[in-house]
């Protein structure tokens, strides 16, 4: 058997982060580029700048911010709170998984 739950992150004003956002932000990290992460996650343009902008607008800092143009072009970087966020969601993830297997084995059912 197998205890099966998804967590995510809340703040007064929404949800900040899930699994689905975590991946789109590590995708953001690796290619320096919303566009090319939506594209490697296989999701809309418009998806990805719509969880990018509740990610900003529910949490307490900016988490993800952009440059539009320039000689070098535009791009999508993590602040280091977004990045923070990255490791303390995965960690709890973690976590919960570990203590669900316990809890499985505590009452005999696996």
């Amino acid at each position: 058997m197998k205890i099966k739950s998804k967590i995510w992150i809340e703040s007064n004003h929404g949800i900040v982060l899930g699994e689905g956002r975590v991946q789109l932000l590590k995708k953001i990290e690796e290619t320096g580029s919303l566009n090319k992460a939506s594209k490697a996650l296989k999701i809309s343009y418009q998806k990805a700048w719509r969880l990018i902008d509740e990610m900003n607008k529910t949490s307490e800092k900016t988490i993800v911010e952009t440059t539009i143009g320039g000689t070098k072009g535009g791009g999508t970087q993590l602040t280091e709170y977004g990045k923070s966020l990255i490791t303390i969601f995965e960690t709890i993830n973690k976590d919960c998984w570990e203590f669900l297997d316990e809890q499985l084995k505590k009452h005999d059912l696996c």
